[in-house]
């Protein structure tokens, strides 16, 4: 895509008009620098509370020349590069860690739920896979609403009724199929083998599985999956315990052997099937003989000296990355610094704005005329901003959608590997919620999504993750639910500089566009990037999220002068797993220190 050259221009313009007093308000003084030397320049830190420190973690990078890997689990990080040694390319080690993470990381990792591939190969061509999950033939706009209209509460959330049509397993096949260099059988292995033997379980692991005891003995009862002895058994699970999973083993088994066939047919089909059917699921053996991945149009969008490839609808992560970062391209955030109040101030204004046109008008391109075009110009986005104000935060009671002409109208998983010929995969993975619908096939042993409460169930009614949606998002049979994913790749001068991503739900978007300024913008290591506290806004509740320590005491006081509600959180936003180029030519791997997030390189 073209940028605008005037249009550029008259927004920085406008920025430069509007914003003398902001920068001479926000001017920091220097009574306190810490700097950090890396490959990108030098990341300075400024702040009038020493006491105050923008990291959730000193972790630091990890290097490598080879190849790197950088998942939610140390197993299946370890099975990535094993691949890349192997002689696999980036999507060999891509699939191996998808069904790694089936099975060291039931909570998100699956082969019962779906997600987004974005690729670009060494010559600098990109692909994006969309293996989301689908709503079965027999779903309906208005199944999860009582006969007065109102939202039946949990039903979209938990059970069998919450699930679509798994794309995980089609995903890798077509991935693979088209990509791949090893054959399927060996980068099928290593999943296998861990789901036989077992793996040990570290203390979040542990603590996971023990914290759904009670959903799981309701939700499957007469089943054992994922319990430390019998139902009737008080034992818990605890760190360095080993969990095996010979059920899941033999259905991994059938997908080796069968490919496709061994996941949409046959023995694991039947089983999904009856499942459902005898728990009042809607899921059929058919509905997964036609399910079908999409190979779409990457979306491609300058920012400054960077081109970011990204995933388009039925993603809304990547228009929403792009307008969030053409939003704020003409404003000084480097001058200004690394959440001050000015910089935050345009950043949670820009998420506003984008959160509210997500919820108008994405939805599946196949169903409805999603306007990615018009919604990522520079024109579009100008016309968004001209109700900003500095003095005074929007309030998103007033902000609706924008205007185009024409137009009708928490548990997820990432993962980056970029090979040692330069080939990059950003995948993001998602069962939606923790452990899905903690539904557990019988006979299969893996979890089944809850992606239909991604819909949006009722116009105007949030979702489990606070998200607003309306028409466009309505549930059809066959029809694809929106998603917050925004697995992602981005170049530098032509060339392959960085593969970022997260789960987070809603927090997804905004994880990855501060995680991406926090590189380009404010000069961190791709570690330090993931290590920066971050905060989220999204348009609808009408406030901002953060860690503790995100903000300075001066900056909060700042913003709420100015009519912004902050909440502090007691938990962490996002988990990045992300790769970097360096100017050397290695690869930094950053995982995030936040979970048991792991990167390794050789």
């Amino acid at each position: 895509m073209i940028r605008s050259v005037l249009t550029s221009l008259s927004l920085l313009a406008l920025a430069s008009a509007c914003h003398t007093s902001a920068v001479r308000r926000t001017t920091p003084r220097q009574s306190s620098t810490t700097s950090v030397s890396q490959s990108q320049g030098v990341y300075q830190y400024r702040d009038e509370d020493p006491t105050v420190k923008p990291f959730f973690s000193d972790r630091v990078g990890v290097t490598g020349r080879n190849g790197m890997v950088a998942s939610a689990h140390p197993e299946a990080s370890r099975v990535g590069l094993e691949i890349l040694k192997a002689g696999g390319n980036a999507v060999d080690a891509a699939v191996a860690v998808q069904f790694a993470l089936a099975v060291v990381y039931p909570g998100a990792g699956n082969i019962g739920g779906g997600g987004f591939m974005v690729y670009r190969d060494k010559t600098g061509a990109a692909h994006t896979l969309d293996f989301r999950e689908k709503a079965p033939g027999k779903a309906t706009q208005n199944m999860y609403l009582d006969s007065a209209g109102n939202v039946k509460p949990g039903l979209s959330i938990s059970g069998h009724l919450a699930s679509g049509v798994p794309g995980s397993v089609d995903g890798m096949v077509q991935a693979h199929s088209r990509f791949g260099k090893l054959p399927w059988q060996q980068v099928l292995q290593p999943a296998i083998d861990l789901a036989k033997r077992g793996f040990p379980l570290t203390e979040r692991d542990a603590r996971g599985l023990n914290g759904i005891r009670t959903d799981l003995l309701k939700i499957n009862p007469g089943k054992t999956y994922f319990l430390k002895g019998t139902p009737t058994d008080t034992t818990r699970w605890a760190k360095g315990q080993t969990l095996a999973q010979p059920d899941l083993a033999q259905t991994l088994q059938r997908i080796q052997e069968q490919g496709r066939a061994g996941f949409y047919a046959g023995e694991t089909a039947r089983l999904l099937a009856a499942e459902m059917q005898k728990n009042g699921g809607i899921i059929t053996e058919q509905d997964l003989a036609d399910y079908k991945s999409v190979w779409r149009d990457p979306i491609k969008a300058a920012y400054k000296d960077l081109n970011v490839i990204t995933m388009a609808p039925t993603s809304s992560g990547g228009v929403a990355l792009v307008q969030l970062m053409r939003f704020v391209e003409p404003f000084p955030l480097r001058r200004w610094g690394w959440n001050r109040d000015s910089t935050v101030q345009v950043m949670i204004e820009a998420e506003r704005r984008v959160y509210a046109d997500r919820a108008k008008f994405l939805g599946d391109p196949d169903f409805v005329k999603v306007p990615v075009a018009e919604l990522t110009s520079y024109p579009y986005l100008k016309t968004r901003w001209t109700d900003f104000d500095w003095n005074k935060a929007t309030d998103s009671r007033n902000v609706r959608g924008g205007s185009i002409p024409g137009y009708e109208s928490l548990e997820t998983t990432h993962f980056s590997v970029v090979d040692r010929d330069g080939n990059a995969v950003s995948i993001t993975t998602t069962l939606n919620g923790g452990y899905g619908s903690r539904v557990v096939v019988g006979g299969a042993g893996f979890f089944m999504n809850n992606e239909m409460d991604d819909f949006s169930v009722k116009p105007g009614t949030p979702n489990m993750y606070g998200l607003v949606g309306n028409a466009a998002n309505a549930i059809a049979p066959g029809k694809r639910m929106l998603s917050s994913m925004t697995p992602s790749i981005i170049e530098k001068d032509g060339k392959l500089f960085m593969v970022v991503g997260t789960p987070g739900g809603s927090t997804i978007m905004t994880s990855v566009f501060q995680t991406v300024l926090n590189v380009v913008e404010h000069g961190m290591t791709m570690q330090q990037a993931v290590n920066a506290l971050k905060f989220h806004h999204q348009w609808l509740p009408d406030k901002t999220i953060f860690e503790t320590g995100a903000f300075s005491e001066k900056t909060q006081q700042a913003l709420q002068s100015r009519g912004y509600i902050l909440e502090r959180l007691t938990n962490t936003l996002g988990r990045m797993d992300c790769i970097l180029v360096r100017p050397d030519g290695s690869f930094e791997g950053a995982s995030d220190p936040r979970a048991d997030n792991t990167a390794i390189g050789y």
